[in-house]
């Protein structure tokens, strides 16, 4: 038997060659911070009275390499004998505690026996330099392994937002919403004759003889007036300087020409300006924006 092989086995004694690590057995449990390595003779566990916690392994690589870091061993020169020891003893506690394990576990075990038993076989003087170390292939997927563990925790560590998840966006076009303006009533068209003959009452008549006006002639100059198909303020259709007559022959020439459905006449809301305009005019025209005291703008 060689020294290396030897060293390996466990032979302390051989000159030149420094005594191989003794590695601490594996407890059985921690009782208040004690290790207990042995069960006793006369312990009674009552069924389900004790809630087992094992680490989590995702295989056979993951506890061998948890066995190797527990240790701070170095994986380029494991002690194969005594990390093949404690990877069966594990499977026994498993076995003991009748969890299911993978074949993979077992497979492993019969590797590490393999490779334990080529460790501790003597070598030819002439072979010793030459047969390369059984351990060799074991390292390099352990060392494969820990690579691929240590990238998926750092990607495990990485913001989970357009990772695991992504933001949806939606463009919503723009929509032009074209309001019609309610019609208004017949009584809200008195009230606002009211208003206009209140201020044509202010003005002086004169005893200068005036010419007879005419509804249609009139009719004729609203519609001149409403030409562009914009919105006009009932109120500036009225000359308050032609009197009662006038703004009463003004009034009669609207209410004919929405009979005839040549003008449109709308209101916002009760008691708000009237507003109109020519019939067959663009729908898109928008009301003006009344003015600060509320009245409609000046035409």
């Amino acid at each position: 038997m060689s020294e290396a092989t030897a060293a390996e086995a466990g032979h302390p004694g051989l000159p030149g060659h420094p005594p191989a690590p003794q590695q601490q057995e594996m407890p059985l449990a921690v009782v208040m911070g004690q290790p207990v390595l042995q069960m006793p003779q006369d312990l009674y566990i009552p069924p389900d009275a004790l809630e087992v916690i094992l680490e989590a392994f995702e295989g056979p690589l993951d506890l061998l390499l948890y066995l190797i870091r527990r240790q701070n061993l170095d994986i380029l020169d494991i002690p194969v004998a005594e990390i093949t020891r404690q990877y069966v003893d594990y499977i026994e506690v498993m076995r003991e505690l009748r969890f299911e394990l993978a074949a993979e576990y077992l497979v492993m075990a019969a590797i590490l026996a393999e490779i334990k038993s080529r460790m501790l076989l003597p070598r030819p003087p002439a072979d010793e330099g030459l047969e390369a170390d059984p351990r060799a292939e074991l390292v390099r997927r352990l060392q494969e392994y820990e690579r691929f563990k240590k990238a998926a925790e750092d990607i495990d560590t990485l913001d989970r937002l357009d990772r695991d998840t992504a933001v949806a966006h939606a463009h919503v076009p723009d929509r032009q919403v074209v309001r019609t303006p309610p019609p208004v009533e017949l009584r809200e068209m008195l009230l606002a004759l009211r208003d206009v003959l209140r201020r044509a009452e202010m003005f002086a008549h004169h005893a200068i003889r005036r010419e007879a006006l005419s509804v249609r002639q009139r009719m004729g100059d609203v519609l001149t007036k409403l030409e562009g198909g914009a919105f006009h303020a009932f109120e500036s259709l009225f000359n308050a300087e032609e009197g009662r007559l006038g703004v009463i022959v003004t009034f009669l020439s609207i209410l004919e020409l929405a009979k005839e459905q040549l003008v449109e006449i709308v209101q916002e809301a009760p008691l708000a300006p009237i507003w109109l305009k020519a019939k067959g005019s663009a729908d898109t025209a928008e009301l003006p924006e009344p003015t600060a005291d509320g009245a409609p703008p000046a035409a």
